[in-house]
C-alpha cells in the first residue's frame, strides 16, 4: 500500500492510503466467503452458492463495504507502524474512493510544545499582603457571633432574628420549598428562598400565619419557573434574638484556649488571617504564573482531547450532586441532573467545554516544564507525604495508611507531588529578580547527569 502524510494544525496527522487492488480482491473474495456461509440462498445449501449468485443476492456493493469494513483496521494499524506514530486517541477516517481503494485517517497525537526559551523570559510580579483593621475587626465580630447566646423574644420579627418556621411555597401548583420548623436568620443582603422572603417576613409576630407572592427571578436554576409568581405560607412558630457578648478581656479569657487579653486575641485573629491571605496569595501567584507561561507557550492540541476532558467533568458534577449512586446508570443520572439544574446538555457541554480547553493546556505546559527541568518524585518523598497525611488522625490513621498501599494509591499521590514540585520551580523561575531561571536544584542537576 502507499501512504502520504500530512502534518495537520492541532497536533494531529493526515495519512491518506492507497491499498493495493491485489489486496483489495483477497479482501472482497474472503467477504463473499463470510457472507456466503450466513445466507439463505433458495437451491443452494450456506456456504455453496457461486459467488455470482451470492453477489446477485446481497449486491456487490454490501460485499465491497464489508471487505473495507474489514480491511481498514489492519491497513490503519500497518500505516501507524510504518510512519511511527503513536495515537493519543481513535482517529476518524474516510473512504476517499472506494475501487481503487483509497482511504484518509485523521490521527491525534500528543502535542509537541517546546518550553526551553519561555522559562528564560518568565518573570511575574508578587503582590505583598495587607492586612487592614476592618478585616480584623470583623474577624473579632465573627468571634462574638460564634459565642453569642440566644434568647426568646416576644415582639414583632427584625432584621438578625433566627426564626424558626414552616414554610410552604409553590409555583403553579408545583412544590418550590416545603419545610417544617426550619430554623434561619434574618440577615440583610442574604438571600432566603427567594429574593424578598426575608423582607416579608419582618414586622411579623411569633405565631402568625400569613401568605405572600414573590417573582421567581431570570436567574433561578429551573427555568420553566423563572418569571413566574412564587405562592407561599408561612407559620411563625419561635422567634430569638442573638445577643453578643461584650468584646473585652473577660471575652477573650472564655475564647478557643483562652487569651490574657483582648489585645492578645486581636493579635492572633490578625495573625490568622495573614496566614490564611498569604496562603490565598501564594495560591493566587501560582495560578498567574502558569497561566503567564501558557499564554506563552499556547500549546496546541487535538480536539478530541477537549471532548474527553469535557466528559469527565460532567461525570465529576454528577458525583459531586449525588450523595450515593441512583438505579439508571449515567444516562438517567445526567437526565435527572440536568432537569435540576434547568439546562440542555448541549447548554451544559458549552458551558465546561472553556474550563475543560483552560485544564487542558495548563496539564500539557506543566508535564512538559516537569520533564525540561528534570522533576521526579522518589519512593521516599511518597512515603514521607503518606506518614504526613496519616498523622494526627488517631484511630483512622491505620486505615488511611491501607488506602495508600497499593500501587495506583501511590502513583495518584506521586503525580499530585509532581505537579506540586513543578509549580513550585515555576514560582522559583518567575519570582526570581533577573527574570531568568535560578540554578537548577541538585535533585534536576543529579537527574540531568544519570540521563546524560
Amino acid at each position: 500500500m502507499k501512504i502520504s502524510r500530512e502534518e495537520l494544525p492541532d497536533s494531529q496527522i493526515a495519512l491518506e492510503i492507497a491499498v493495493d487492488d491485489e489486496r483489495l480482491e483477497k479482501a472482497k473474495a474472503s467477504a463473499y466467503r463470510r457472507l456466503a456461509s450466513k445466507a439463505k440462498i433458495p437451491g443452494f445449501r450456506p456456504g455453496k452458492a457461486p459467488r455470482e449468485v451470492v453477489e446477485r443476492h446481497f449486491g456487490e456493493h454490501t460485499i465491497l463495504h464489508e471487505a473495507i469494513d474489514r480491511l481498514m483496521p489492519d491497513v490503519y494499524k500497518e500505516a501507524l507502524e510504518q510512519e511511527q506514530i503513536d495515537p493519543i486517541e481513535q482517529a476518524s477516517f474516510e473512504v476517499v474512493n472506494e475501487e481503487p481503494l483509497v482511504a484518509k485517517f485523521t490521527v491525534p497525537v500528543l502535542p509537541t510544545i517546546e518550553i526551553g526559551d519561555h522559562l528564560t523570559t518568565l518573570h511575574v510580579s508578587r503582590e505583598s499582603v495587607e492586612i487592614d483593621v476592618e478585616r480584623v475587626q470583623e474577624g473579632l465580630e465573627s468571634l462574638r457571633h460564634r459565642y453569642a447566646t440566644l434568647e426568646p423574644v416576644d415582639r414583632p420579627i427584625e432584621w438578625g432574628d433566627i426564626v424558626r418556621a414552616d414554610i410552604n411555597g409553590t409555583v403553579n401548583g408545583s412544590p418550590l420549598v416545603q419545610e417544617e420548623d426550619a430554623e434561619f436568620q434574618l440577615v440583610e443582603d442574604r438571600t432566603i428562598s427567594l429574593p424578598g422572603f426575608a423582607e416579608a417576613l419582618i414586622g411579623k409576630d411569633k405565631g402568625s400565619e400569613f401568605e405572600f407572592e414573590l417573582t421567581v427571578p431570570d436567574d433561578a436554576p429551573d427555568e420553566k419557573m423563572r418569571g413566574e409568581q412564587a405562592h407561599y405560607h408561612v407559620h411563625v412558630k419561635e422567634l430569638k434574638q442573638e445577643v453578643l457578648p461584650e468584646l473585652d478581656d473577660e471575652f477573650a479569657r472564655g475564647v478557643g484556649e483562652g487569651f490574657d487579653s483582648l489585645e492578645a486575641l486581636r493579635t492572633r485573629v490578625e495573625t490568622d488571617l495573614r496566614e490564611t491571605l498569604e496562603q490565598e496569595e501564594e495560591q493566587r501567584y501560582k495560578d498567574e504564573v502558569l497561566e503567564a507561561l501558557v499564554d506563552q507557550v499556547q500549546p496546541q492540541f487535538p480536539p478530541v482531547l477537549i471532548e474527553r476532558e469535557t466528559g469527565r467533568m460532567v461525570q465529576e458534577q454528577l458525583r459531586q450532586t449525588q450523595k450515593k449512586p441512583r438505579k439508571g446508570g449515567d444516562r438517567e443520572s445526567l437526565e435527572r441532573y440536568l432537569q435540576q439544574v434547568g439546562k440542555s446538555e448541549e447548554e451544559l457541554v458549552e458551558e465546561i467545554r472553556p474550563i475543560a480547553e483552560a485544564r487542558i493546556r495548563r496539564s500539557l505546559v506543566l508535564s512538559e516544564v516537569t520533564d525540561a527541568e528534570h522533576i521526579e518524585v522518589g519512593d521516599e518523598e511518597v512515603d514521607a507525604e503518606i506518614d504526613r497525611i496519616t498523622s494526627g488522625v488517631g484511630d483512622q490513621s491505620e486505615e488511611l495508611r491501607r488506602l495508600f498501599s497499593g500501587e495506583e494509591a501511590k502513583e495518584n499521590l506521586r503525580r499530585s507531588l509532581t505537579t506540586k514540585k513543578t509549580l513550585d520551580r515555576l514560582v522559583e523561575i518567575a519570582s526570581s529578580d533577573e527574570g531568568t531561571p535560578p540554578d537548577e536544584p541538585e535533585e534536576a542537576q543529579a537527574s540531568a547527569s544519570r540521563t546524560g
